[in-house]
């Protein structure tokens, strides 16, 4: 199928976005790209070269923690006034190694490269994840209505972490030892900034496999981001998150493999890649919220194996598949299953039931272990939407009514 004949994404309804990231109260948790089981092995590595990074990772954790308090009294990302869409505004700030946010402004939209690589290169990254979503998807930026995208680099001291904090996206210098800097992956800053796409829309509690999937979705869009960028296809993509991020000598390609969860890295500073590819290897825990970097490599497979058993260019379908589907149909609480049966659906109602893509959403599924959810009974709607939907749309009709609307084929 080529572009000419790809169905245009239906039209979000109306007053739906606003009504589905509203949370009022609801915990947002600290994003980062680093998950906790990696920064734990450190302080916990018995290796010689890992000793003197134990402080480093400690603090990483500390200040992880810190954030993620700090950000449960933030909320939802505040409306602001729509503006032009298609237009890029982005800003670079320098912590100086401080933590505190957002710093010095060192860069503006249209302004050109300053000599700090990591400013460039936060530059850059926000604005190719900025086209993805807006050339494709036809998305206002990260909150659907031209949101400027903040960036601050050099935050801490040797921080080993990039995270997005509700409002902005924050990097880390690394260590220099394990880690790089973290603007240096592409796809690390497609990832944060998804964070803040499924917080305007799906809001996936980040616990347990909801959890699992905001980590997944982002994981998703951020190897799109750079596909998108480099003009790949699905077939020739490496499908790795966070390549680059390693310093020399680290025993490791990145830090998770869509391709192949649990191969990203071994080395005995850092542990071994624990992600799972499968059901039957599902990890329960207590730990990382239930497992959230860890069970996402589930859903992750077979995203990956969707987009490769559809072929081309993974942004065309697949990706269109799993941005309706974070756009309109994830709930708060969805787990793998019902994630399963949402995608199945919109691939269903985008390209048809008996079409390729739909056959390999399906299949794609089926072979991670994932069962889609029996029948089409829908989540009740919490109480924050159903007020915001009717006061928005004047209660017209339900609310379950507008949830699902058919994503639609173009003749």
């Amino acid at each position: 199928m080529n572009d000419a004949t790809l169905p245009q994404l239906p039209a979000q309804p109306r007053g739906l976005r606003r009504a589905r990231g509203r949370r009022g109260s609801a915990r947002l948790p600290i994003c980062c790209i680093v998950p906790p089981h990696i920064l734990k092995h450190i302080a916990r590595s018995d290796a010689p070269e890992a000793r003197a990074l134990v402080p480093w990772a400690l603090h990483t954790l500390a200040v992880s923690e810190r954030i993620r308090g700090a950000r449960t009294v933030l909320g939802p990302i505040a409306p602001i006034a729509v503006t032009p869409t298609g237009l890029k505004r982005r800003a670079v700030y320098d912590a100086g190694h401080r933590e505190r946010l957002p710093g010095k402004l060192i860069r503006s939209e249209g302004e050109p490269p300053v000599k700090d690589p990591a400013a460039n290169e936060a530059y850059d990254g926000a604005g190719f994840t900025y086209d993805l979503y807006w050339k494709e998807y036809r998305r206002n930026s990260i909150d659907g209505r031209g949101m400027r995208i903040d960036s601050s680099v050099h935050y801490g001291r040797d921080f080993d972490n990039a995270f997005w904090d509700g409002r902005q996206m924050v990097y880390g210098d690394g260590d220099g030892t394990i880690f790089e800097r973290f603007t240096r992956s592409l796809d690390v800053i497609g990832h944060e900034l998804t964070h803040g796409v499924t917080q305007a829309e799906a809001a996936l509690e980040y616990q347990d496999q909801p959890g699992a999937l905001n980590e997944s979705i982002s994981d998703v869009f951020g190897s799109l981001v750079k596909q998108y960028h480099l003009g790949q296809t699905a077939g020739e993509a490496d499908w790795l998150v966070g390549a680059g991020l390693f310093a020399k000598g680290v025993k490791g390609v990145a830090l998770r493999s869509m391709k192949a969860p649990g191969s990203a890295y071994d080395d005995p500073r850092i542990g071994k890649d624990p992600q799972p590819g499968h059901m039957k290897d599902f990890v329960e825990t207590h730990e990382d919220n239930g497992g959230v970097h860890i069970n996402s490599g589930i859903p992750n497979h077979a995203f990956y194996l969707a987009a490769v058993a559809i072929g081309g260019q993974a942004w065309k379908q697949a990706g269109r598949i799993w941005y309706v589907a974070l756009r309109d149909r994830l709930r708060r609480d969805s787990d793998f299953a019902e994630a399963a049966r949402l995608t199945a659906g919109v691939a269903e109602e985008m390209y048809g039931a008996a079409s390729a893509a739909a056959r390999a959403v399906r299949d794609a599924w089926k072979a991670v272990g994932v069962e889609a959810a029996a029948g089409v009974k829908e989540s009740q709607p919490d109480e924050d939407r159903v007020h915001e939907e009717r006061r928005v749309r004047g209660a017209e009709r339900p609310a379950r009514d507008r949830k699902r609307r058919p994503a639609g084929r173009r003749a």
